[in-house]
């Protein structure tokens, strides 16, 4: 199946006809072909967005929810086509992608479909000086919208609901690993009535396609999500040019575990928090220190809970382990094992590539457990993004915190513990964006999301997506 570029609601092949293959992570084959964008295809989106952008820019409020709100809804109808369709291009088990990816990626459409209702002008009364101000919130223009492959509709969504809703027009390009949901998405947008030319989606290399919409001198903001080179290299582009940066990136997130804890539920959590989505989400707890005084039994249980965890084809509904995006990146995942061992990490469970039947080219991986004893091993140090785990005792609060903070990332945290005021100490020194105490993965759309340090700039997420996609406008009136 040929995938084709989404642009002013129509769907179209790249102008220079370059193809890139697409494969199945589950049995490692091709099995379509999407776009290799230009630069020229890049300008075609723009323009399309460009002619869009007056009228859409001064559409109501209540015009703009009822079209998202409608494509929340077409999702929803189609869950188990879009679930089918993000399992066989991302290779996680199609019960993860019913009930997890497609749901968010509705709700992600919904949330923002109400929020722009509520998102209220500001104003302020000089008194004394017979004057007011009020603050406009104007949608940006044409943006530009980068997501990764992990969690294919889910990050698209995420970014393209809130910039919609705010009145942009845009530019966007899904991951070329992962671009099927996406290239699905423009369907739902033209049964819900999106306008055309709002919504423009182009396939293709990160170093072509997405380097053309970073680069555009036009396209006023970009919104990225994905690796910290990459961000890096989209900062050192972007920022001369004075565009508006949210850039969403790598996490190395400790998962801090207390004696005190409540046992059961903090062990299998962990084994939730460590390897859902083959471990290929920013927020997975990939270092994990147990107080000291639970730390054998808690190898103990983890690692017999691990060992049950069934790795095989999406489409089994037993599979909890699924395919690993590529194999490409199920090779660094496994030279990161290698270079572990040579660390003088233990292998406490997995670390071996698995063959599953009738699908022996599939990019299938153990679960993985490595007990270190050195937190600034390269392994504790460097992003994996796959089906691996540290563990470490740990002795006391103050050493643990400064393990927690000794890495370059910043995203998020977990704190397993019943002391509220160890809680609230930690909570607030631990160098993270997000802190999740007794949980994992809970979340409130209308909370901020983003990290500190290398973990990224900006807030995505309620209000903070909305204030990010538009500009203020102050206006003061003297009467």
């Amino acid at each position: 199946m040929n995938i084709k570029n989404y642009i002013n609601g129509q769907y179209e092949n790249p102008i220079n006809k370059e193809w890139i293959d697409n494969y199945c992570p589950a049995n490692g084959e091709v099995y379509g072909k999407i776009p290799n964008s230009s630069k020229a295809d890049v300008e075609n989106a723009y323009n399309a967005a460009q002619s869009a952008f007056p009228s859409w820019s001064q559409t109501t409020f209540e015009a703009r929810s009822r079209i998202l709100i409608k494509i929340s809804e077409l999702l929803e109808a189609n869950l188990q086509r879009f679930a089918e369709a993000e399992s066989k291009d991302n290779g996680k088990p199609i019960s993860l992608a019913k009930t997890v990816d497609i749901p968010r990626a509705a709700s992600n459409f919904r949330f923002f479909g109400n929020a722009i209702t509520q998102f209220a002008s500001e104003s302020h009364e000089s008194v004394g000086h017979n004057a007011m101000n009020y603050t406009l919130r104007q949608p940006i223009g044409v943006v530009g919208c980068i997501s990764p492959w992990n969690l294919p509709l889910y990050l698209f969504t995420w970014k393209i609901a809130p910039a919609i809703a705010a009145g942009n027009c845009l530019v966007a390009k899904p991951s070329e690993v992962t671009p099927m949901t996406a290239y699905l998405l423009g369907e739902i947008c033209n049964e819900a009535g999106l306008p055309k030319g709002v919504l423009n989606i182009v396939h293709g290399l990160g170093t072509t396609t997405g380097q053309a919409i970073i680069e555009h001198p036009d396209i006023k903001a970009i919104s990225f999500t994905g690796g910290t080179i990459t961000g890096a290299h989209i900062a050192k582009v972007a920022a001369p040019m004075f565009k508006k940066l949210s850039l969403e990136l790598g996490g190395k997130n400790p998962n801090i575990i207390f004696a005190d804890c409540d046992y059961n539920d903090m062990l299998e959590t962990t084994v939730r928090s460590s390897f859902s989505n083959q471990g290929q989400i920013c927020l997975c707890g990939s270092r994990i220190f147990v107080e000291t005084s639970i730390y054998k039994k808690f190898k103990k249980d983890f690692v017999e809970k691990v060992k049950k965890l069934k790795v095989g084809h999406p489409s089994d509904e037993s599979t909890n382990i699924g395919a690993l995006v590529s194999k490409t990146h199920l090779e660094k995942v496994l030279n990161y094992i290698e270079i572990a061992k040579n660390e003088n990490g233990i292998i406490l469970c997995g670390g071996e590539q698995v063959i599953v039947k009738d699908f022996e080219n599939g990019y299938y991986l153990e679960p993985t457990v490595i007990e270190v004893s050195n937190d600034e091993c390269r392994i504790n140090q460097e992003e994996v993004f796959g089906p691996v785990v540290t563990i470490m005792p740990f002795n006391n609060e103050d050493e643990v915190l400064q393990m927690a903070n000794k890495v370059k990332y910043g995203l998020s945290a977990t704190l397993w513990t019943n002391d509220l005021k160890r809680t609230m100490r930690m909570s607030s020194q631990i160098q993270a964006g997000i802190i999740w105490v007794n949980t994992w993965m809970m979340r409130d759309l209308r909370t901020p999301f983003g990290g500190v340090k290398a973990s990224g700039i900006g807030r995505e997420g309620g209000f903070e997506a909305l204030r990010f996609f538009t500009e203020a406008k102050n206006v003061c009136i003297k009467f």
